[in-house]
């Protein structure tokens, strides 16, 4: 299996294939409007903005599973993102990213990528996944990883 034979829903009921991102470099990331990182949303932001015309996407992947933080319907979230934080980058509708209703995408990266403070298991928001152009997730960042921190493995993979 590659993570291009997988797919996602975006906010407006649209499914999406990851093959639609072949040759391009992905960072996936579980986000919610309502987490103490979301200011994080304006960095992702900016480094999509800057690197998108080479290559480079960013989708975030609304999760609900931390303490409630994104409890609005996807409509709601998705227009809190672009009004409050700017956010032009794909969105999918909300999703789990653990327990047994796991979205595909997630069990798929959190499996090539495991090395979370706890193993598989994503603890928090903001949990975000760089993947190469080949479709080869390569690192795993913490939740309180700015997204400025990544830009200098973005660059190495879009060389």
């Amino acid at each position: 299996m590659s993570i291009y034979d997988l797919s996602y829903t975006d906010t407006t009921g649209t499914k999406i294939s990851l093959s639609d991102y072949k040759n391009h470099v992905i960072l996936i990331v579980n986000t919610a409007t309502w987490c103490g990182l979301a200011p994080q949303f304006k960095d992702l932001e900016n480094l999509y903005q800057k690197y998108k015309s080479q290559k480079f996407v960013i989708i975030g992947f609304p999760c609900n599973q931390f303490a409630g933080q994104e409890s609005v319907s996807d409509a709601d979230m998705k227009q809190t993102c672009s009004l409050d934080f700017g956010v032009s980058f794909p969105l999918s509708q909300k999703i789990d990213v653990n327990g047994d209703d796991t979205h595909p995408i997630f069990a798929f990266i959190k499996n090539a990528v495991p090395n979370g403070i706890l193993g598989k298991v994503i603890k928090r928001n903001f949990t975000k996944f760089l993947v190469d152009t080949h479709g080869t997730p390569v690192k795993r960042y913490a939740p309180t990883t700015n997204p400025t921190e990544i830009e200098w493995d973005l660059i190495q993979l879009l060389d």
